[in-house]
């Protein structure tokens, strides 16, 4: 579910997460963010993963992964299993994403979420223009994405106050730097960090 991240972007959100946290990585494809985080972090945990051959690719990188289908929740996890839960270009595949927000929150101390800002510029101008945006973040046509909704960081914001979830830190992310002016406008991706309890 996930996409492959290139490094500097890798680098930027394995560095939210504090060294030697066990992790959860739900939607983790094959194993990337979680095999950096286990060798250059001394993390430790799991992936989740629906994709067969990607649940082959985390076995081959020594990853420990369940096959899962988000969509169907996490009741086989207790509340606060896991330090931080990572939720990294999956929640726009989700059918019940507000749901799957609240377990995120509901079974890490600390929850890490990335998506596709669909504010970014060049969004906004494809859009103006009559077209939905085809780009690097948004590689699809609009009859054959797998992605089932678009946000931006402001929606965003807004469902983690209706949920009740504390923000601790969000910014845009653009070809691995960090943007926090102007993100909704600037950044190809949001990311936030929160917690439960608003």
């Amino acid at each position: 579910m996930s996409q492959a991240f290139v490094s500097a972007d890798l680098q930027t959100l394995a560095a939210l997460v504090p060294t030697g946290s066990r992790v959860l990585d739900l939607g983790c494809g094959t194993g990337e963010l979680l095999s950096y985080l286990m060798r250059e972090r001394g993390c430790s945990g799991y992936g989740v993963e629906l994709d067969y051959a990607n649940v082959q690719a985390c076995v081959a990188r020594g990853v420990n992964v369940i096959q899962l289908n988000l969509d169907e929740g996490l009741a086989l996890f207790a509340d606060s299993s896991f330090d931080v839960v990572l939720q990294i270009d999956t929640l726009q595949h989700l059918r019940n994403a507000e749901v799957m927000l609240r377990e995120t929150a509901r079974v890490g101390r600390t929850a890490i979420v990335a998506f596709p800002n669909f504010a970014h510029w060049p969004n906004r101008l494809a859009v103006l223009r009559g077209r939905m945006p085809v780009t690097k973040v948004l590689p699809y046509q609009w009859y054959d994405t797998p992605n089932i909704r678009v946000g931006t960081l402001r929606d965003f914001r807004a469902l983690a106050q209706k949920n009740q979830l504390r923000i601790l830190d969000e910014f845009g992310l653009q070809e691995g730097r960090p943007v926090r002016w102007w993100p909704n406008a600037r950044a190809s991706r949001a990311v936030f960090k929160l917690q439960r309890g608003a």
